[in-house]
């Protein structure tokens, strides 16, 4: 059986999607588990605090970049560098449709 490869830009991608999403529910299972997901989802939307949230959010892509570029996986470290421009630019539009 083949061992799975972790030098693939597929990989950084793949991780660099999930460990945002999994620290924006980590976030709101620590600060606002009381609440029903969907109310938490009404809140950050109508008060304008998406864009800072997520920003946020994809600072955990750092470890994992550097991680990579320290054990010398530099196609998973540009994976994840490719996950994390895909973040800024859901942030960006975020942006922009607030000041519409």
């Amino acid at each position: 059986m083949r061992k799975p490869e972790l030098n693939s830009q597929r990989t950084g991608f793949i991780a660099g999607m999930i460990i945002p999403m999994v620290s924006f529910l980590v976030f709101y299972l620590f600060r606002y588990g009381h609440i029903p997901f969907i109310e938490f989802w009404r809140y950050i939307w109508f008060r304008d605090i998406l864009a800072p949230l997520l920003s946020l959010n994809i600072l955990p892509n750092l470890v994992i970049f550097y991680l990579f570029i320290r054990k010398n996986y530099l196609l998973s470290a540009r994976g994840v560098l490719l996950a994390t421009f895909m973040f800024a630019g859901i942030i960006l539009l975020f942006k922009v449709m607030s000041l519409i």
